[in-house]
């Protein structure tokens, strides 16, 4: 991993005591001697002009520190694992599978991974979804849904070219081992170690009961072709960009060339971060 001389930094602004902690990792950063780059609302929380967008920041630095939620992880995975950059995620809420680093434990891991530790350090692999010429690069998942008042979808299914089913469902999850927890598991999805090389493809609430979640190799391209009418139909990529789809529209999904570099606090483990975050042996 490439030495450390400049940190980026994104935050959800409201998030309880942001300003405080931005200000107290700030400081932290000063005194290793390492520079700090704020996104334009972490700058504003301080007070200060020359915050970088948020999509411009990861090209800037060497590692981006995220303060807030998954979906502030999210939003910013896709962009620092084009530049190769490492992402640390802490959370200020409930413990989460990305944002992994409690508030208590970051310094703690700062200070390990800036004496050279890559043992907390975890590469995460990325899906590749294409649609209409677009390409977008999805940490945990590119999910098919319906519009509020929508009716079932109807969709076609291919791994490798070869037709699996024509299903009705609700929607259609394709999800990475990363996204295996995320919104795969609350549709019956299983969970795989994050290496597991393979793509989990789990429908949601299918109209055929015996269609279940299932593993595809990670090689695989995955082809979906929307068979419904003209309802409101959504490509939701890490549920933080998306588009419409109309009839007749065809997505496919592979692994990416890409893989992102997550820190992890080096005193959790993954299995310790499951039974912490799912209640296991309450």
């Amino acid at each position: 991993m490439r030495k450390i001389k400049r940190v980026g930094v994104v935050i959800k602004p409201h998030a309880p005591r942001i300003r405080e902690i931005l200000r107290d990792l700030v400081r932290y950063f000063e005194k290793k001697g390492i520079a700090a780059f704020l996104e334009e609302p972490a700058a504003e929380k301080l007070g200060q002009s020359g915050g970088l967008r948020r999509e411009d920041l990861p090209g800037q630095v060497d590692l981006v520190v995220v303060l807030g939620g998954d979906g502030t992880f999210l939003s910013v995975a896709h962009l620092a694992a084009e530049q190769g950059v490492p992402v640390m995620g802490v959370n200020l809420g409930s413990l989460g599978f990305l944002t992994e680093v409690p508030l208590s434990e970051m310094t703690l891991t700062l200070d390990a991974l800036l004496a050279g530790n890559e043992e907390i350090v975890s590469a995460r692999w990325l899906l590749e979804a294409n649609c209409s010429g677009k390409s977008f690069l999805c940490l945990n998942d590119a999910v098919i849904n319906k519009g509020a008042l929508a009716r079932m979808i109807q969709m076609k299914v291919w791994v490798d070219g070869l037709e699996v089913a024509v299903l009705k469902a609700d929607g259609l999850i394709i999800s990475t081992p990363t996204g295996s927890t995320a919104y795969s598991l609350s549709a019956g999805g299983p969970i795989l170690q994050p290496r597991i090389p393979a793509i989990i493809i789990t429908p949601i609430c299918p109209h055929t009961l015996t269609f279940r979640p299932m593993a595809v190799a990670s090689e695989s391209a995955v082809k979906v072709r929307l068979l419904a009418a003209d309802e409101e139909v959504f490509l939701s990529l890490d549920g933080q960009r998306g588009m419409t789809l109309r009839k007749n529209d065809e997505f496919e999904v592979r692994r990416a060339s890409r893989e992102l570099q997550l820190i992890s606090s080096p005193q959790r483990n993954y299995f310790s971060l499951l039974k912490e975050k799912l209640g296991w042996g309450e």
